[in-house]
């Protein structure tokens, strides 16, 4: 995909332990993976909405 190999990644993931630490890692992919969930079942239940009617527009009283 990006051309990476297993000691790039290892890389990555080395930096980002060292920059957030073994507790924070879980919580953002944890809120990560929440996320992109969210965002499957959005465009899921957009698909299956049907077109909403356009409701008329009141008549307005004309001024006599």
């Amino acid at each position: 995909m990006f051309g990476l190999g297993g000691s790039e990644l290892m890389l990555i993931f080395g930096i980002g332990f060292l920059l957030f630490g073994g507790k924070k890692l879980p919580e953002m992919g944890e809120g990560l993976g929440r996320g992109i969930a969210n965002f499957k079942l959005a465009l899921r239940h957009k698909e299956e909405e049907p077109p909403a009617k356009e409701l008329p527009a009141p008549e307005r009283e004309k001024p006599a």
